[in-house]
């Protein structure tokens, strides 16, 4: 889509230093301090599967649901439902979690 464009975290990071000082980021944390607390819901798709409902009636523990992703391939991560970055799975002592490692500027799904 026209007008679109990623960006790595350093770019973003190196863009907002240069573009800001201190005084700016101060006053701007304060302005968005009202939105804080307002619940969001992030989502990581590792990868999507398109199955016929007689497919999916027959699957049972154990099956294996082939995903549109090959290993090492960057994950989407969603807020509210709106692509956001992207990033790759991490194990953070016995959990998983998600490190960003591109951010997407605009609208994209």
């Amino acid at each position: 889509m026209a007008g679109e464009q990623d960006m790595t975290l350093e770019e973003l990071e190196d863009g907002y230093s240069v573009a800001q000082d201190d005084s700016d980021v101060t006053r701007n944390a304060q302005e968005l301090e009202a939105v804080f607390d307002i619940p969001v819901a992030v989502s990581a798709v590792l990868g999507k599967a398109r199955l016929q409902v007689s497919q999916l009636l027959r699957v049972g523990r154990g099956a294996v649901i082939e995903l549109d992703r090959k290993v090492g391939e960057a994950i989407d991560i969603y807020v509210n439902n709106r692509l956001v970055a992207r990033g790759e799975v991490v194990v953070v002592e016995d959990r998983l979690g998600i490190t960003m490692t591109e951010i997407i500027k605009g609208d994209r799904r």
